[in-house]
């Protein structure tokens, strides 16, 4: 070795060194692990983990060319995981081959190893080969010859199949609507289940005496190749009966089923069939990870082993429901609970992730996107005479705000980049919260408040909102209010909310047809919210609705919204007492109620009036 390669290599060395010893001391320090000095069969991996994007598959991938591992640990939140081997030659040889050199971190620098005297491993929620009650999973359902019978049927073309992100699909009986997670019940396909798979529910009747008389009138057929996946959700309650039947053709895979508290992976053998039936089928969701191989845990629980994955044939066999679901899920249940199951302090956080903090992030391209006033709000703007004080709750950009010059008006917003964009535009706007309006009782002759109530998650915060409108009001004020329509086809005419994909199908960015509820994680659990697909009818009142920001990303947000059914915004105005209704009517595909503030009294005796009538 000349002395320039020695001096080069001395000068590695210290490097990694200096930066073993860096790690060493964070560990100890501020993460409680216990690092050793002389070789163990424990590694840790210093600057990079969960945190980072790093996976136990690459770790698999690349770990196990120097033997067989014992476990592998990653930890929510931190930059490091663990690697334990069954042997200390084999994790010497890691060490030696890997450590300052193997690119596996997000930023492509090199990983830095240490030995530690165990791995930390915390309590974990995931769990290998535990069957979430009510799933049952048969292996070698069917043979060979049966299996070949029924991969001879997935022939997929333009005409008679459809091509998701990530696979290819088909159906027969019902085609399954990935947009609204269900199936259009007035609208059979002329495609009946082929006759070739009616063995199968003879079989399953002698396996399991329980679905003896299961019999579906719905299949879709999925067509996986090597690294796709399908991501978490749970077949909407309502669609389908119980159970759902998916037989796994061509290749194993690994499936993972989730609930609050639970993550559970199982592995579906070639030509099994699993049972998704009770609370497996109503209360956990499910999916599939895109990744080219499986690390599957031995059933000794003392080690892993990786499953390269092949090209996945699934068919997955439904009866269609014709009746609500009854099951005792309800916050998962689309047909119990149209009200989200959730409390204020929920409420309040969900609020704050997919609203507050949506329209901060979209302001500019909000206001970019609202000029034009609505007609029947501008005249119930222009209808105040000289000196009236109009407010406007949740004023967005100002768009109603200066169009009567004889009145005092000013708005108010949760979002400081839209109040910010009304001061620049001279226009008088202040920081508030709809629950909370810091005005003087009785201050306003008039108020609106268009678009901003459906934000609000619970129908008793609904009320509340409702009631500040009406405290800050005068008595014989009037209050316009607007809300979304679950209706978006109002007497068979379409709104301009339906009406404007037509028009501008070509110029709006495309939203991607979305397959699965969204889980949104808060303090309290999660709740899981269907995704809207824009311009389109609403399928469920409670709902995520993306916004796409035009930025070089294509950055997608996600709004929550109360869509309302016809009746619900008066309902909830007669559930105050000083509140009478002037007009209710639907315009452009939302619900608009005109209020005036009351006594109590003259209320008693107009409905006294009425009744005498």
């Amino acid at each position: 070795m000349s002395i320039l390669e020695e001096n080069s290599t001395l000068s590695q060395r210290r490097k990694l060194n200096k930066k073993l010893t860096k790690y060493h001391q964070f560990l100890e320090q501020d993460a409680n692990i216990e690092v050793s000095d002389a070789p163990t069969k424990n590694l840790v991996i210093c600057n990079t983990g969960l945190v980072n994007g790093l996976t136990e598959e690459t770790i698999f991938e690349h770990f196990e060319k120097h033997g067989a591992l014992s476990g592998i640990w990653m930890l929510p939140g931190k930059s490091f995981c663990h690697v334990s081997y069954e042997i200390l030659d084999s994790a010497i040889q890691a060490y030696k081959s890997f450590n300052g050199k193997l690119k596996i971190a997000q930023d492509n620098k090199p990983i830095y190893l240490l030995y530690t005297n165990k791995p930390a491993i915390q309590n974990s929620a995931t769990t290998w080969g535990e069957l979430p009650p009510g799933l049952i999973l048969i292996n070698n359902f069917i043979n060979l010859h049966e299996e070949q019978q029924l991969l001879d049927l997935c022939i997929f073309n333009k005409d008679t199949s459809s091509t998701m992100k990530h696979r290819q699909v088909k159906h027969y009986g019902f085609e399954f609507l990935y947009t609204i997670n269900n199936v259009d019940k007035n609208k059979p396909l002329t495609e009946v289940l082929p006759s070739e798979t009616n063995f199968l529910w003879s079989k399953l009747g002698k396996h399991k005496k329980d679905f003896e008389y299961f019999k579906p009138d719905q299949l879709t057929i999925n067509h996986y190749l090597p690294g796709q996946g399908i991501p978490h959700h749970i077949d909407t309650h309502s669609a389908f009966e119980d159970p759902i039947v998916c037989l796994s053709l061509g290749s194993a895979i690994v499936m993972e089923f989730k609930t609050e508290n639970k993550h559970v992976n199982i592995m579906l053998p070639q030509r099994s069939l699993l049972i998704m039936s009770k609370e497996s089928r109503y209360n956990w969701t499910h999916g599939i990870v895109p990744r080219k191989f499986d690390v599957v845990k031995n059933k000794s629980q003392s080690g892993f082993t990786c499953l390269k994955r092949g090209t996945r044939v699934s068919f997955t066999f439904r009866k269609v429901s014709t009746q609500p679901c009854s099951c005792a899920y309800k916050s998962k249940c689309d047909s119990a609970k149209k009200e989200l199951a959730i409390g204020e302090e929920v409420a309040s956080q969900l609020e704050e992730l997919h609203v507050h903090k949506v329209y901060n992030n979209i302001a500019d391209h909000f206001s970019d996107t609202r000029h034009k006033p609505w007609p029947n709000v501008l005249q119930f703007v222009h209808s105040f005479k000289s000196g009236d004080i109009l407010v406007d709750i949740g004023c967005g950009n100002g768009k109603y705000l200066a169009n009567n010059p004889l009145i005092y008006d000013l708005g108010c917003d949760r979002s400081v980049g839209l109040i910010d964009i009304c001061r620049n535009r001279n226009f008088e706007a202040f920081i508030a919260d709809c629950l909370s309006i810091p005005l003087k009782d009785n201050s306003a002759d008039g108020v609106i408040s268009i678009a901003v109530l459906h934000h609000l998650a619970t129908e008793t915060r609904r009320i509340k909102g409702l009631k500040e409108i009406i405290r800050i009001l005068k008595l014989g004020g009037q209050a316009l209010i607007y809300v979304w329509a679950h209706d978006q086809m109002n007497n068979y005419k379409k709104s301009a909310y339906i009406m404007q994909d037509r028009k501008n199908r070509k110029s709006l960015p495309k939203v991607q047809t979305v397959e699965e509820s969204q889980l949104v994680s808060l303090s309290g659990g999660e709740i899981s919210l269907p995704v809207h697909t824009n311009r389109s009818n609403f399928q469920a009142n409670d709902i995520l609705v993306p916004w796409k920001l035009k930025d070089e990303e294509k950055t997608t947000f996600l709004r929550f919204y109360h869509v309302f059914e016809k009746g619900e915004l008066d309902n909830l105005c007669r559930k105050i007492d000083n509140v009478e209704i002037v007009k209710s009517y639907y315009d452009q595909g939302n619900w608009c109620v005109l209020l005036k503030k009351a006594n109590v009294k003259s209320i008693i005796e107009n409905k006294l009036d009425d009744q005498i009538e």
